[in-house]
């Protein structure tokens, strides 16, 4: 069996974008400002909205899901 072709997050990105209307700007933008103040304080993360946005440098360059972060049972996250 021949493996699935595979698809660039760049080609998926634009699929969204392009063939089912998702602003990606306004996606952006979201971003932005729920982690502008730990860009200010140059923080290495951000945690927002039950996800982790990694900070390197004043970008934003990887969302970690909520279940990567460790909090305990009855923590931050419930």
């Amino acid at each position: 069996m021949t493996e699935p072709l595979r698809v660039s997050d760049h080609a998926v990105l634009r699929y969204l974008e392009r063939a089912h209307g998702l602003d990606v700007e306004a996606v952006r933008r979201h971003i932005g400002s729920r982690c502008a103040t730990g860009a200010e304080l140059r923080a290495l993360s951000v945690i927002v909205e039950k996800v982790k946005f990694v900070l390197q440098e004043g970008v934003v360059v990887t969302v970690l899901k909520s279940r990567a972060l460790a909090f305990p049972k009855g923590g931050r996250d419930e």
